[in-house]
């Protein structure tokens, strides 16, 4: 069969489109992210399916694109430089990167695994402290030595839990745990929004896309243009299956709603919902699985935040160094608590993911756009907006906001961005009329 792109005899998707699509499915699909779609279904009830479009719109249509958009762009690291300029792309993936390795997904990735594989099956005969100094030792010692078992685990792991969710969902859709009843929450669009930021998928589509590139490269597609079909293809195979899990799992969160307490957290709703579902039998394989899931997923993060910290101190910093220090501080942040740590991230990921959301989406009209100011405009007034919006947030200083476009929807940093990119485009004309170059 010949590789003309996409479209083949074979059909609309060939194999190799297929096959990296799962790839970017199971990339994509940690199992932290396995605990957000449940909680958003028990406070949105019937309205379910609105709170669930926000979140995959978010989190998987936005997170789609950008891997379109950096391929496009070229597929490099350098991709958001080439975009933002050299200082302002170091400060946001510094942001992006200390924010999956160090502040929020490494310590939830332990605290994830505490309260769904520990405190299910042994209560409390150990405590988060003794466990996450456990859990993050061996994190420490899989991070220097890397060995094959955490590509295998990974690898192993991921159908499993596929599979079983498909098992439960299809058990909950069967044999419902109670009535959809109404919303408890008034923001389920904001839910939404919010739910889709925590997975901080958009953060890591720059690392996805070079994996992605590489291995539509290695299918043997040489020329850009059949490796950017097969990679938006790859993407609408992997959006279609996440939506497809993502709203089982939000449906089930939403019969759940009156048979669990209402001051259960994200992670324990879900084991509830499966020991209803799958018994003891399937609490003890869901504990299993998601251990393992996240432990990989930990040494990945701590590993690829050490290189990066070493990187860009010129290896003044050690790569062991760098990552004692990144493992000590996850240490530390882990033992908050789950709830805490979720409680955490919201404000800082509201700031930081607009401007990466916005940039990415940009990044497809790059060959229409002038210069780097375009985008810095964009960026900058994304981050502002932002800041100003966490801060009524979290202190309702500035109740002004409430009053801007689209902010029921959770989207009024939107226009702000949008007028900045329009000045960045004006005085980019003026001052820097060369036109953006595709990243090495």
């Amino acid at each position: 069969m010949l590789k003309t792109g996409i479209v083949t005899r074979g059909g609309l998707v060939n194999k190799d489109a297929l096959v990296v699509g799962l790839a970017l499915f199971a990339m994509f699909f940690g199992a932290g992210n396995l605990i957000f779609p449940p909680f958003l279904g028990m406070e949105s009830g019937w309205e379910w399916p609105l709170g669930l479009a926000c979140f995959v719109f978010v989190d998987v249509v936005i997170s789609c694109i950008g891997i379109v958009a950096i391929n496009q762009a070229g597929g490099s690291i350098l991709s958001i430089e080439g975009v933002l300029g050299k200082r302002p792309a170091l400060v946001l993936n510094t942001a992006a990167i200390l924010c999956t390795g160090v502040l929020i997904a490494s310590p939830r990735t332990a605290a994830t695994t505490y309260e769904m594989s520990v405190a299910p099956l042994l209560g409390d005969w150990i405590g988060l402290l003794p466990f996450s100094l456990l859990f993050f030792a061996v994190v420490l010692l899989l991070a220097l030595r890397p060995t094959r078992i955490v590509d295998i685990v990974g690898k192993v792991l991921t159908p499993v839990l596929v599979a079983g969710i498909a098992i439960m969902v299809i058990a909950g859709i069967v044999s419902p745990l109670g009535p959809v009843t109404a919303p408890e929450s008034a923001t389920v669009v904001a839910d939404g929004i919010s739910a889709g930021y925590q997975t901080m998928d958009i953060l890591a589509v720059v690392g996805f896309a070079i994996i992605v590139q590489e291995s539509v490269r290695a299918a043997g597609y040489a020329d850009g243009k059949s490796q950017l079909a097969v990679t938006a293809r790859a993407s609408l195979v992997a959006c279609v299956l996440l939506a497809l899990v993502y709203g089982g799992l939000t449906y089930l969160g939403a019969t759940a709603a009156t048979v669990v307490p209402h001051d259960v957290n994200q992670a324990t709703l879900i084991t509830l919902i499966t020991e209803q579902l799958m018994g003891r039998v399937g609490l003890v394989v869901l504990g299993i699985v998601v251990g393992f899931a996240c432990l990989t997923t930990a040494v990945g993060l701590c590993g690829a935040t050490a290189a990066y910290l070493e990187r860009i101190s010129g290896r003044r910093l050690s790569y062991r160094a760098a990552l004692i220090s990144v493992v000590v501080i996850a240490l530390a942040i882990c033992n908050l608590g789950l709830t805490a740590i979720i409680d955490l991230a919201a404000p800082i990921l509201s700031v930081i993911c607009p401007p990466f959301m916005i940039t990415v989406v940009l990044m497809l009209f790059r060959r229409r756009i002038r210069s780097t100011w375009t985008f810095k405009g964009a960026a900058l007034a994304a981050v502002a907006a932002s800041l100003v919006l966490t801060v009524h947030d979290v202190t309702g200083l500035f109740s002004f906001v409430e009053a801007a476009p689209l902010f029921a929807y959770g989207f009024s940093w939107l226009p702000p961005a949008l007028a900045g990119a329009l000045a960045g485009a004006l005085l980019g004309r003026k001052f820097d009329p060369r036109r953006i170059t595709a990243a090495a």
